[in-house]
């Protein structure tokens, strides 16, 4: 079973969500028949690559809020993200175009490396006082401690349209899929959970795609065809 993931680094609900989801996935007992697969997603994709600033100035202008209001907003996330054992710095972190790190976690599949990188993108950039969106040598240094050679990191990092048709087409099937919004969870390209959802409600969803496959159908050819089983092999006779 399949399950693909649409989520932005800058997704706090993202990187709270992977962790309910993975505690679900954890628990369920067919987990080593499920292949994860991790789709991009842009919050905020016209943003230039050097448009960087606070979250809490983003959040006043982006949605019109006050800044005790966006300030209460990240306390909230803060204790979501604790229950989930996870670090969240509430204050001082930043936000910008994610679209690098996106091309540089398309790069990272290539080489299975994909999963690692994730997970310290969202450590970096919630939990650690270091920005991931004014250097690019931060994100070198993010994707050699996944495992990635650092001259070819480089070299993606260089080239602007390396990986990002891969970037673009994942964001294009998003829309198609109708997903307005992440996380966004598809399973088996038949069940949809959208949101940070509870852990149980992930458990839910799993056992019910699960449950719900088609069973193999074995095309008949009309006759028995060569075949090797736990007696050995069929040899023809002549």
């Amino acid at each position: 079973m399949r399950v693909e993931i649409w989520s932005d680094i800058a997704c706090p609900w993202c990187y709270v969500g992977k962790a309910r989801f993975e505690k679900a996935l954890r628990d369920f007992p067919y987990r080593d028949d499920v292949e994860v697969v991790h789709r991009s997603f842009e919050l905020d994709p016209g943003r230039a690559k050097g448009d960087v600033q606070p979250v809490i100035t983003m959040l006043t202008k982006k949605y019109g809020m006050s800044a005790a209001q966006a300030e209460a907003g990240e306390d909230n996330l803060g204790a979501q993200a604790a229950a989930e054992g996870l670090d969240y710095r509430t204050r001082g972190r930043d936000h910008g175009s994610t679209f690098d790190m996106h091309r540089l976690l398309h790069f990272a599949k290539e080489h299975n490396r994909q999963e690692q990188l994730l997970d310290l993108l969202y450590r970096a950039n919630f939990a650690e006082e270091r920005s991931v969106f004014d250097d690019d040598e931060r994100l070198v240094e993010l994707a050699a401690a996944a495992g990635l050679e650092t001259a070819a990191v480089r070299a993606v990092l260089a080239d602007a349209e390396a990986y990002a048709d891969d970037v673009r087409a994942d964001e294009r099937e998003a829309a198609q899929l109708g997903a307005s919004g992440v996380p966004f969870f598809v399973l088996d390209r038949t069940y949809g959970v959208s949101g940070a959802q509870p852990a149980e409600v992930f458990a839910q969803a799993l056992t019910q795609a699960y449950g719900d496959r088609p069973p193999l159908e074995i095309v008949d050819g009309g006759e028995d065809a060569d075949a090797c089983g736990p007696d050995g092999c069929a040899v023809p006779q002549r």
